[in-house]
């Protein structure tokens, strides 16, 4: 079967000059790079190229950037640096609609006491800034970190991360940005905004698994989550990853092509028509946070009254490779975090449930993926629609059984 891959916000195939770069350094360039001799140092030379990569491609300097084992350990690093550069305070902001990465450790660390904040959304999951700049003014000297996503992996929606990292500069906050869904997808520049840290990772955007970047600038502390050996200037220990760090500055150079190409104009409306041929054909379908600014990768369509879990097993049986949110928490049958965190769509039925199903692209993907994948969605959400009444009525043991599967 020809599959039609349409999930890459949870990953993106490695490109071939990305496999080739990766494969030059495992047969000639594979020594410590901590070693003195010859051929340590020819490994150390690759490392600090890519960091230069890396850097260029973000407008930063090359001693901003730490690479670690991915996306997760780089924002764990982040919010775990700010609060231990400033004891005294305990209070970290974020939003309801963070990935896992960043709710899941604020979760843990309250049994340290560190207190956390949810800031006011709309009903896209759009940041409401002025709530954000009144909990500054009344509680600044108390917040040791705000942390809000760029774009939101599920819903694509983009948060206004300008903004706000020039309320937390102007208040004398560190703001962190999970990077992740932006970086690689879209142009991504920190001179001209000033985040004080963001996190990415190299296989959202066809690179290398097991390789993320934590930008750091200058002056912000950066505390080791790894510790032992003193790599990356102290901050993060253990033998660095060379394949994969140079294949992640490959994969930066493919991308900054990319974007010279005019990419991300050509991607947005493909994306579009992808959403208006399901939802033409599918009139109650829902288009999570379609009135604000979102990523051209990323479409969270809600169809009322079914579970998105039956829906994706009857894509993939039929071909087509999709989501419904989240890869880090995929095979748990559990409602999104943050279609449960937007609430009800201007565009939903009235007092009907719905299941969201994340469909999300790469700078790979074909018009002609798109349009049959589009068929296929249809189809099955129809036939799943006109065999609602008789799957509501399954006895609960059957239920039972099915989720257990």
């Amino acid at each position: 079967m020809d599959m039609i891959y349409l999930d890459h916000n949870a990953t993106t195939p490695a490109a071939p000059s990305v496999l080739e770069a990766m494969h030059q350094v495992l047969t000639n360039a594979w020594a410590n790079p901590s070693s003195i001799h010859r051929l340590g140092q020819q490994a150390r030379r690759r490392v600090d190229e890519a960091r230069e990569q890396v850097a260029s491609f973000i407008g930063a300097q090359a001693r901003e950037i730490v690479f670690s084992g991915g996306g997760t350990e780089s924002v764990n690093t982040a919010i775990r640096s700010a609060l231990r550069s400033r004891p005294d305070r305990r209070l970290v902001i974020t939003s309801q609609v963070e990935h896992s990465a960043v709710h899941e450790l604020l979760e843990d660390l309250q049994s340290d006491g560190i207190e956390t904040l949810m800031l006011a959304h709309d009903s896209s999951g759009v940041v409401d800034c002025d709530s954000l700049e009144e909990i500054l003014r009344s509680r600044g000297d108390e917040v040791a970190l705000v942390t809000v996503m760029w774009a939101n992996n599920e819903t694509g929606v983009i948060e206004p991360v300008d903004r706000i990292a020039s309320l937390c500069q102007e208040h004398g906050v560190l703001f962190h940005s999970d990077a992740t869904q932006w970086v690689g997808k879209m142009p991504a520049d920190v001179s001209t905004i000033p985040f004080d840290m963001i996190s990415f990772a190299s296989h959202k955007f066809h690179g290398p698994k097991g390789v993320g970047v934590l930008f750091a600038r200058t002056g912000v502390s950066c505390h080791p989550l790894v510790i032992g050996g003193g790599q990356e200037r102290s901050r993060r220990g253990g033998t660095e990853n060379v394949p994969g760090i140079v294949g992640l500055g490959e994969a930066c150079r493919l991308s900054s092509c990319w974007f010279e190409e005019g990419g991300p104009d050509r991607m947005a409306p493909l994306r579009d028509a992808f959403e208006q041929s399901i939802v033409s054909r599918i009139p109650d379908a829902c288009v999570n946070g379609r009135d604000v600014p979102r990523m051209w990768s990323t479409t969270s369509i809600g169809f009322p009254e079914l579970e998105p879990e039956l829906v994706l097993l009857m894509l993939s049986e039929r071909g087509v490779c999709a989501s419904s949110g989240s890869a880090c928490s995929s095979g748990a049958l559990k409602p999104s975090k943050v279609i449960e965190a937007i609430g009800r769509q201007p565009c939903q039925v009235a007092d009907v449930p719905y299941g969201a199903v994340r469909f999300s692209m790469s700078r790979e993907t074909t018009q002609s993926e798109l349009q049959r994948g589009a068929e296929i969605v249809i189809d099955v959400v129809q036939e799943l629609q006109q065999d609602a009444p008789t799957m509501t009525a399954v006895p609960p043991a059957a239920e039972s059984g099915s989720a257990s599967m």
